[in-house]
């Protein structure tokens, strides 16, 4: 019984774990879910800023910084500038940072390019310098050259009494943003937009949205975007919208690019990134499976244990079944009609109650059967063993006076004290008490017993582990 309660609450204790590890798993594989997309969306961001930093900002920051230099703002601030030293000083520039440097002067109305070249500022034939000497910011990004068409970013340069001198920039050619673009897409498979808040497109991944001549592409002018609500379309915000074109889905993720005033649109392919994320589903689930699996599997071989570890009490408690009272009134007759005398041992093990109630009803079944064992294998052959009550066995020992008894039951008593103790519980000392009693005569068994149980009795408020002997008068 105290078995099957222990399996009981092993079965329960492990349902729990089982419980316990599944939804701890699952919280797992949402969170590695979520956790994916994430790494994807950070992943898609990474190179994409990681290219506006390197191809925009930092031509930028280059120019501004140069552009405060007190060696551009005297070149400027003169009332004509130096062609030879302003072609020095931008062909230095230009091998020291590989960039194509340009001034325009405020003074001379001329523009000085780093290939020697000079282009007159003529109000009505350049526009931009008119446009951009009255525009409110310092900085400004602008598509221009249209026979090899460049990207410019113009920084103002003015002198120390504020008065404005020109600008300072640097140019770069649309060609190798589209090599990069086109290396970034191979790459990472994702175009880039990047939109002016009109919403023109001033550059792109795709070379037919590149502007040609001064004549942008609007955002309005694409199929995909002209099917977005129109809320959308007022806003341009389409940071985690789902867009198809030319029947394939791609989720758009949104940058601000504030120094120039436009806004940059990645299109991730979905494919690409449902497949990140279907690998990182797919291995959550196996985990998932591997683990309630690894557990079913320890409950299978802990019932296997429990149902190993009970048979072979189950066949040492049935080949050792001793004759209960009922069977042992018939033996005593038996014995006392043919040897015509015979000793009644009564054998009590010493602080059962007391085993049971620490360790358990299984616990002292096992030292029971330890001592039935022992007592089977020292008793003679026409001795008889019985079972006499729950922790007592009985002894009939035919032909043998009560002197020779008495020694067997002390042999049998040392023996019994000297036992190996259970596996699993060292510390318990195995003891017996045990009464004797003698008939020659033909007398009820209750009378015999009797006076065996009074001398256990004896044995037991003498200290027990002893042997005491009360004969019939």
């Amino acid at each position: 019984m105290n078995t099957f309660r222990t399996l009981h609450r092993s079965i329960l204790m492990l349902f729990a774990v089982v419980v316990v590890a599944i939804v701890t798993l699952v919280h797992f594989s949402i969170s590695k879910i979520v956790a994916e997309q994430s790494r994807a969306q950070q992943q898609s961001l990474s190179p994409a800023i990681s290219l506006i930093v390197e191809q925009l900002l930092k031509p930028l920051h280059i120019s501004d910084a140069l552009g405060h230099s007190t060696e551009l703002v005297d070149l400027l601030n003169q009332d004509s500038v130096d062609s030879n030293a302003a072609f020095s000083t931008l062909q230095r520039l230009e091998e020291e940072f590989g960039l194509s440097f340009f001034i325009a002067s405020e003074k001379d109305r001329k523009q000085y390019n780093a290939d020697g070249t000079i282009i007159n500022l003529i109000e009505g034939e350049v526009s931009w310098y008119f446009k951009y000497r009255d525009f409110p910011a310092d900085a400004v990004a602008d598509i221009g050259k249209w026979e090899d068409t460049h990207l410019y970013i113009d920084i103002k340069i003015h002198n120390k009494e504020g008065e404005f001198l020109g600008f300072f920039g640097v140019g770069k050619s649309l060609r190798s943003f589209l090599e990069i673009f086109d290396s970034y897409k191979q790459e990472y498979g994702y175009d880039f937009l990047f939109v002016d808040k009109e919403g023109d497109i001033m550059l792109s991944s795709d070379p037919a949205l590149v502007a040609t001549y001064s004549d942008f592409t609007n955002l309005s002018e694409l199929p995909w975007y002209a099917s977005l609500p129109l809320s959308i379309q007022n806003e341009q915000a389409l940071n985690n919208k789902l867009v198809t074109i030319n029947e394939k889905d791609f989720l758009i993720a949104e940058v601000k690019l504030n120094q120039f005033g436009w806004t940059v649109f990645l299109l991730s392919p979905l494919e690409d990134r449902q497949a990140e994320i279907s690998q990182a589903f797919i291995f959550s689930v196996v985990t998932l499976l591997v683990v309630v699996f690894s557990l079913f599997l320890l409950i299978y071989n802990l019932l296997y244990y429990f149902r190993k570890d009970m048979q072979p009490d189950l066949i040492v408690r049935q080949t050792n079944r001793l004759p209960e009272k009922d069977s042992l009134q018939l033996i005593y007759k038996s014995l006392l009609a043919e040897h015509g005398s015979l000793s009644v041992v009564v054998v009590n093990v010493d602080e059962m109650t007391t085993i049971v109630d620490a360790h358990g009803r299984n616990t002292g079944d096992d030292i029971l059967d330890k001592v039935a064992i022992y007592l089977s294998e020292k008793l003679r052959d026409q001795d008889v063993l019985g079972r006499w009550s729950s922790d007592e066995f009985i002894i009939f020992l035919p032909q043998t006076g009560p002197h020779v008894a008495l020694e067997l039951a002390q042999n049998l008593r040392h023996g019994v004290a000297t036992l190996p103790p259970l596996t699993e519980y060292p510390d318990i000392q195995i003891t017996a008490s045990f009464g004797i009693s003698y008939t020659a005569s033909v007398r009820p068994l209750r009378e015999v017993t009797a006076h065996a149980e009074d001398a256990l009795y004896q044995a037991k408020r003498d200290g027990s582990n002893l042997v005491r002997m009360q004969l019939i008068d």
